[in-house]
Order: structure tokens, then sequence, then C-alpha cells
């Protein structure tokens, strides 16, 4: 198991980050995804075998936002 932070955009409120916590939470293989508004990251627990940082971005795209490694 990894843990990785990332710098989310596009976010402004707690249903933001409602959002961006349920998609990455629903990939296959992250295990916690916390989502920080203030400081505009993502921490996530996640199998590095099953998921990269690719279908992650792609998680959170899809909710509407941008993710950026740090």
């Amino acid at each position: 198991m990894a843990e990785k932070t990332y710098r989310v955009t596009g976010m402004g409120c707690e249903a933001c980050v409602a959002r961006v916590t349920k998609a990455v939470s629903a990939r296959d293989g992250v295990s916690r995804a916390a989502v920080d508004l203030i400081g505009e990251t993502l921490t996530v627990v996640y199998d590095e075998s099953r998921v990269d940082f690719a279908k992650l971005r792609d998680a959170v795209e899809d909710a509407g936002y941008g993710l950026e490694e740090i």
C-alpha cells in the first residue's frame, strides 16, 4: 500500500470535497481518500498494483476537478 498526497484544483466548497472523495474512494484498490479544501490536497492510500496516478487523475477529472502531482 502506498500513501501519497496530490494537489486538487477547482474546488470551492465542501460539496466539492465530497464529490472528489466519493470519486476517488470508488476506484478499485483505493482504501482511503481524504480531501482538504483549505490546503487543496488529496491524500490517498491505495494499492499501487491496482491504481496509479493516471487512474486517480481520471476519477478526479470525471468529478469535474483537476489533479496534479506535488
